[in-house]
């Protein structure tokens, strides 16, 4: 079994950053590509970020799209999302998740494990 856990979340202003860590523990996967998703209140949950296991290939949703950057270290299995000129409307729960696969997905169902969800809110 493979534990995801989420930290970073928490309350900003607009404009402002904050960075999401995501650590992967348990019986780990050799290699694994991982990604961000985000769901709002009364929304569905919708694809973030994501990056292959080597972390030379990345994907963003354009609605974040210049403004957050994900990024890796292998050695520490962890993931990061760093945010920046937080909106409003990128208030939601993040969520990180891991799949066994090396090449990056967007598609919620190809992951294998998920995280329990670190809260982000984004004050106008």
């Amino acid at each position: 079994q493979v534990q995801l856990v989420e930290s970073g979340g928490g309350l900003v202003q607009a404009g402002g950053s904050l960075r999401l860590s995501c650590a992967a523990s348990g019986r780990t996967p050799n290699s694994y590509a991982m990604g961000w998703f985000r769901q709002a209140p009364g929304k569905e949950r919708e694809f973030v970020a994501a990056i292959s296991w080597s972390g030379g290939s990345t994907y963003y949703a354009d609605s974040v799209k210049g403004r957050f950057t994900i990024s890796r270290d292998n050695a520490k299995n962890t993931v990061y999302l760093q945010m920046s000129s937080l909106k409003p409307e990128d208030t939601a729960v993040y969520y990180c998740a891991a799949r066994y696969r090396v090449v990056l997905s967007t598609t919620p169902k190809e992951f294998n494990y998920w995280g329990q969800g670190t809260q982000v809110t984004v004050s106008s």
